[in-house]
């Protein structure tokens, strides 16, 4: 029985070439792009579910509630974990653990800059982290170990083994003693880092740390599998009354918990509560994989359709001489699943082969291995779910068609069925619209974000870290700094433009009321820092040497709003208990993301030993040159430092690299939709220029030319293309305006963008229906009316 089922189909295939090639085209297409997005999807999915103890796993965040507003984030005290785990015994593990940070790290003759970051003794234990040598108990227990991954091991002592016990020097001032070396951290793992320091040392450096009303690091946590998380987390909310003295009547943090499985793609907040993140991508990608395998699915109807009149005959005599409807079927889903099945085999070698410049295109390390169970049941779900979708309305259409009928020539297709089909290709329209506008929005928003004044000039900045004699001699290195050709001006700051993510409430001015707590960003700098930055300053003045200022403050135009000062030049302002004056407003200038909005911000002038970034504005065209020079300048007054450098620019744009990669993704599965979509308007095309064959040659013997014939068959299809631009438009302007919410500064959805798609789609929708039309057109009268 299945070996005739597969031999029909395989003659019927054979018979029709050019029909079964775009089928299992389109097919193969359809299938190939949701496999790649079913291997990006799962790659994002797995992100913090790679531990052993990844459902016992919990973060700490806050919800701070002030001046109205609810704002939640992962900063918390530095000594959280350790009270954490001595208050609660359902706590069976704590870690304090902090952003990444550069420093140099050196060995014999190696010196290089790794990334790092400090971690809680029990760190090892929470996350199973393979330990190529060491001990998790012991890997973090003493202010002196420094835990290393295998690429540092590799590079330092040659392998895990021998750098046990051995000494890495820290910075150039400090050596630490190697007590652990780890595997590699993978690459999907969005917490990158080469060495961890123990959470004792961290303390040591950072006092302010130790302080209950300070935040910064994170804090995780291990449940006992026993735990009633409920309970756990209502015990926790007011965990830090009473030892926070910040609280008030109008400012008040509670703890809640962000299970460690959903941290990385639930990352968005709004309102203290979990809104999105990486999971609207993960479901983006997820319905676009569902449109390409339907519009493939489609098109294979409609070309199926197309050649039922050819079939009907087949169906009447096999009918006739007594063929069950059911046998019928099961010999049509077998064509359609022989044609899945070569479609996907297509589709698996494409994927293998494109499989390198889809990592590259989204930084992640894929592959399509046989030896993963989860390959094996996406690829036979493929199968499955295609081969059903594609061949079902085929097979039952076909196997219900009258016998008497069809053997008399009278097969005519009711109006439903035509409505049916019509529907198909309205249906596959509408969702290459919504994928064509959303692509173009999408690149709309990320021009805008790329073009955008934010408020200090970007282009030109360099920022080399401020380490060991740089720091040390920075008077010395400036001025040397400004004779270096292409050099136009030299400042420093505690932090990166991009990255000021240090925030205080500790801010105080008459008549402030005592009871309004306001968080204020706050960062140190050096003289010349707007001119450097080239921020606006548009009341009052810069620093400047030639006044006292190491107790004045300069602010934002946001920060001058919330305190209410009139006119704020000279009036008196405390932070951290130190009184100081305001000498300056500078115009607002976005020192995070374009998702978050400005906020206050205040700036103070920093000790001149005292800070993390050397800001160094070249000349236009001539940064190569002085970044020559800069090198040779910092290799001979810091010998003990690789010279490391990073472009204000490039920094400001990966900040959007996740919304550049789905933006990328999104026009090459839109324009994969379309061209898919097009082989259905094809098939259709084609079905209907064979049901009308013997009217277009009628028309043409009466002397209807080869435009109005041609016209007279796109017509339609134009009519079912613009109802779908009409449907689809109200429903993608809906989602990319709810896609546009997670910025605090969006891209104005114009009108043109929407006439643009559908445009486009017109055009597209009449070339593939013309090329069809007008081979019927030119068709000799003469072979059409013979055609019965």
């Amino acid at each position: 029985m299945i070996k005739s089922i597969f031999t029909i189909a395989w003659r019927s295939m054979i018979r029709n070439k050019t029909f079964s090639a775009i089928n299992i085209l389109g097919l193969a297409l359809g299938m190939a792009a949701s496999l790649f997005i079913f291997l990006w999807i799962r790659d994002e999915m797995s992100i913090g579910r790679q531990y052993k103890n990844s459902s016992t796993l919990y973060r700490i965040m806050e919800r701070e509630f002030t001046a109205g507003k609810v704002i939640a984030d992962e900063d918390t005290p530095g000594i959280l974990a350790d009270e954490l785990k001595r208050q609660f015994p359902e706590v069976i593990h704590a870690a304090g653990f902090t952003w990444p940070e550069g420093h140099v790290l050196t060995a014999g003759e190696k010196i290089i800059r790794q990334v790092g970051r400090y971690a809680g003794p029990d760190w090892f234990s929470m996350y199973s982290i393979n330990l190529l040598e060491g001990t998790p108990a012991k890997a973090l227990n003493t202010p002196s170990a420094i835990a290393i991954s295998r690429k540092v091991a590799d590079s330092y002592f040659g392998n895990a083994q021998q750098a046990i016990g051995k000494s890495i020097r820290f910075d150039n001032n400090m050596d630490y003693q190697v007590t652990a070396v780890f595997e590699n951290v993978p690459a999907n793992d969005p917490e990158q880092y080469d060495f961890l320091l123990s959470w004792d040392e961290f303390l040591r450096r950072n006092n302010w740390a130790k302080d209950w009303t300070n935040g910064g690091p994170q804090t995780r946590i291990q449940l006992s599998p026993a735990a009633d998380v409920k309970q756990f987390e209502a015990k926790l909310k007011d965990f830090l009354k009473g030892r926070n003295t910040d609280f008030s009547s109008s400012f008040h943090i509670e703890l809640f918990l962000q299970p460690e499985t959903k941290a990385y793609l639930y990352s968005g907040f709004k309102n203290g509560y979990a809104d999105g993140g990486r999971i609207e991508s993960v479901r983006l990608l997820a319905i676009v994989a569902a449109f390409l395998l339907l519009i493939a699915g489609i098109n294979f109807t409609n070309l199926a359709t197309a050649r039922s009149v050819k079939r009907a005959r087949e169906v009447g005599v096999r009918k006739a001489i007594g063929a069950a409807r059911s046998s019928l079927v099961r010999q049509f889903m077998g064509e359609a699943f022989l044609l899945t099945l070569i479609a996907l085999v297509i589709a698996i070698t494409l994927v293998i082969a494109f499989l390198p410049a889809f990592n590259h295109l989204t930084g992640k390390q894929l592959t399509l291995s046989p030896d993963q169970p989860q390959v094996w049941m996406m690829l036979a779900g493929l199968l499955v779910v295609t081969g059903i979708l594609a061949g079902s309305y085929p097979a039952f259409f076909l196997s219900s068609l009258n016998p008497v009928r069809v053997l008399k020539g009278a097969l005519r297709f009711g109006a439903g069925a035509v409505f049916f089909r019509r529907g198909l290709v309205v249906f596959q329209f509408i969702m290459s619209m919504l994928l064509i506008t959303g692509t173009l929005i999408v690149y709309k928003q990320l021009h805008y974000i790329q073009t955008k004044n934010i408020g200090y000039d970007r282009e030109n900045l360099v920022s080399i870290p401020g380490q060991g004699e740089l720091s040390k001699k920075y008077s010395t290195f400036s001025h040397e700094l400004l004779q270096i050709p292409g050099v136009r001006a030299v400042t420093h700051a505690a932090l990166n433009p991009l990255q000021n993510g240090n925030t205080t409430e500790s801010v105080t001015w008459p008549g402030k009321d005592p009871n309004d707590v306001i968080s204020f960003n706050q960062t140190g700098v050096w003289y010349d820092f707007a001119r450097v930055l080239k921020v606006d300053i548009i009341q009052g003045r810069d620093f400047s040497p030639a006044f006292a200022d190491s107790n004045n403050f300069l602010i934002n135009q946001t920060a001058a709003a919330r305190i209410g000062y009139k006119d704020p030049v000279g009036k008196p302002l405390t932070i951290w208990g130190k009184p100081g004056r305001i000498i300056g407003v500078v115009k607002d200038f976005h020192f995070n993301s374009l998702h978050d909005p400005i906020t206050p911000m205040i700036i103070r002038l920093d000790g001149e030993y005292s800070f993390d970034n050397i800001l160094v504005r070249t000349e236009p065209g001539k940064t190569k040159e002085a970044l020559a020079g800069i090198e040779a300048l910092c290799r001979s007054m810091n010998p003990g430092f690789p010279f490391s450098y990073s472009f204000i620019d490039e920094g400001y744009r990966l900040q959007y690299k996740s919304e550049t990669i789905v933006g990328t993704l999104a026009t090459v599965f839109a324009c994969l939709a379309i061209f898919i979509a097009c082989l259905g308007l094809f098939g259709l095309a084609a079905f209907t220029a064979e049901q009308r064959t013997k009217e277009i040659g009628v028309r043409k013997v009466l002397g209807a030319s080869v435009t109005s014939i041609v016209g007279l068959l796109s017509k339609d299809f134009l009519k079912l293309v613009i109802i779908a631009i009409v449907l689809a438009t109200p429903v993608a302007w809906w989602v990319m305006h709810e896609w546009l919410q997670s910025f605090s500064y969006q891209a104005k959805i114009s009108w043109w963008i929407f006439a643009a798609a559908g445009l486009l789609a017109m055009i597209i929708a009449l070339i593939t229906v013309s090329f069809q039309s007008i081979r019927a057109a030119l068709t000799s009268p003469s072979k059409s009316l013979k055609t019965e």
